[in-house]
């Protein structure tokens, strides 16, 4: 998921945004991130065979095809005996606040995949409350927790495990190995505190002084305007969260960088594709190349390879991300609650389908509004999708399975 620095900027949403108020060079307290768009319409029930929560794994459903002795056991052996309502629930993160985690316990019960902490100060007893929610998850799936602890201004849990200068600063004054440092003691606290995901680095190549706001996604959020500068800063920031224990996603595919406009408040180009092959996708494919976990797709067009946000683009997904740069990990969408997306037409459970159906596999929106209602209404849509055709049910079980393996959780004995 500019302004000049002297202007008041709005904060930016949880995926892709927030708002600053100490200039790059400052590693100052967090800021409060707030959401910025209201919740869709739920859509259509969901079928009368999907159950309201999921079967264990380890008990499918009879009616399920079951694996021969002669198939191997995997997750997608597994998965394909669940139904498509569990199915559906594992590629949903659920936001909720940090200071009050139990509000989601319903949706992960249900089997939500993941979990989107939003705030600006971590309760101090916070890895307690995270391990009392994960008691919750049914079978042994794990449960993704993350949030965004990019640097800045754009931090959640500063308080608990140390705070970060704006990516800007950390590109143009440490080194690769300083920056890898600095991010893997955050990182070790973050896991600590039960946080097992944060949605950075920022890879996007923009360099402009100034701080991130309506206009402008990026700003000091960017590690330079240089590629090789970002590339290899990007690589030290992701190599530090995976040091302590924490996965990152690299964001925002095919890079904001120059965009027109913020995605979270309205429709957004990213410079032409001709531009970003040579100037914006390099950080990401040198991410993948030193096994970057996950990837966040932006909600941009992409002038001249989509003509709808790069979030709901097969093209963008399947065929450059996928194909031409091989990426076989986990792919998740910025904020589905963007204004882009409903510029476009689409409402968060129908623009969750769309993602799906492009490629990814998990989905985002926002935090406001009734957001166990609004999980379930996005997994009907889902499961409705899948039973009237319009995704495959093969899609989903591959979706779900990326869910799994980036938390390393396997299904068979």
């Amino acid at each position: 998921m500019s302004t000049a620095a002297a202007v008041a900027v709005v904060l930016l949403a949880s995926c892709g945004t927030g708002t600053p108020r100490t200039a790059p060079h400052s590693s100052g307290p967090t800021i409060p991130l707030a959401p910025s768009t209201t919740p869709a319409s739920p859509s259509s029930a969901a079928s009368p065979t999907s159950p309201s929560s999921p079967p264990s794994p380890s008990s499918p459903s009879p009616l399920a095809p079951q694996p021969t002795a002669a198939t191997a056991c995997t997750n997608s052996t597994k998965l394909a005996g669940w139904s498509n309502r569990s199915l559906a629930m594992l590629t949903i993160a659920v936001p909720v606040s940090e200071t009050s985690v139990s509000d989601v316990t319903s949706a992960v019960s249900a089997g939500a995949g993941g979990v989107l902490l939003f705030g600006s100060k971590a309760p101090s007893d916070l890895g307690s409350r995270l391990t009392a929610l994960k008691s919750h998850v049914p079978g042994h799936r794990g449960l993704l927790v993350m949030t965004d602890e990019e640097g800045g201004g754009i931090q959640r849990m500063a308080n608990l495990v140390g705070s970060l200068p704006w990516a800007a600063t950390m590109g143009s004054q440490w080194t690769p190995a300083q920056i890898q440092q600095n991010v893997t003691k955050v990182a070790a606290r973050m896991a600590a505190a039960q946080v097992n995901m944060n949605l950075a680095p920022v890879v996007d190549v923009d360099g402009r002084n100034v701080a991130p706001g309506k206009t402008n996604p990026d700003g000091w959020r960017s590690f330079s305007g240089n590629t090789s500068v970002v590339s290899k800063a990007g690589v030290a920031y992701m190599n530090g969260m995976r040091a302590g224990n924490v996965i990152p996603v690299v964001k925002h595919f095919p890079g904001l960088g120059g965009s027109t406009y913020n995605s979270d408040f309205g429709p957004a180009r990213t410079l032409p594709w001709s531009t970003l092959q040579k100037v914006g996708v390099p950080p990401f494919a040198a991410a993948i190349k030193a096994g970057a976990p996950a990837i966040m797709i932006s909600n941009n067009i992409v002038p001249g390879l989509s003509t709808v946000p790069a979030s709901l683009s097969p093209t963008v997904i399947n065929s450059e991300l996928r194909g031409k740069l091989g990426f076989k990990g986990l792919v998740v969408t910025d904020s589905l609650s963007a204004k882009a997306i409903s510029a476009a037409g689409y409402s968060v459970p129908n623009a969750a389908v769309q993602a799906l159906r492009s490629g990814a596999d998990m989905v985002m929106f926002d935090l406001g509004g009734n957001v166990n209602s609004r999980t379930s209404s996005i997994a009907s849509a889902i499961t409705k999708a899948v039973t009237d055709g319009h995704l495959p049910r093969s899609r989903l079980i591959d979706a779900a399975a990326h869910v799994l393996a980036v938390r390393h959780v396997k299904l068979c004995p």
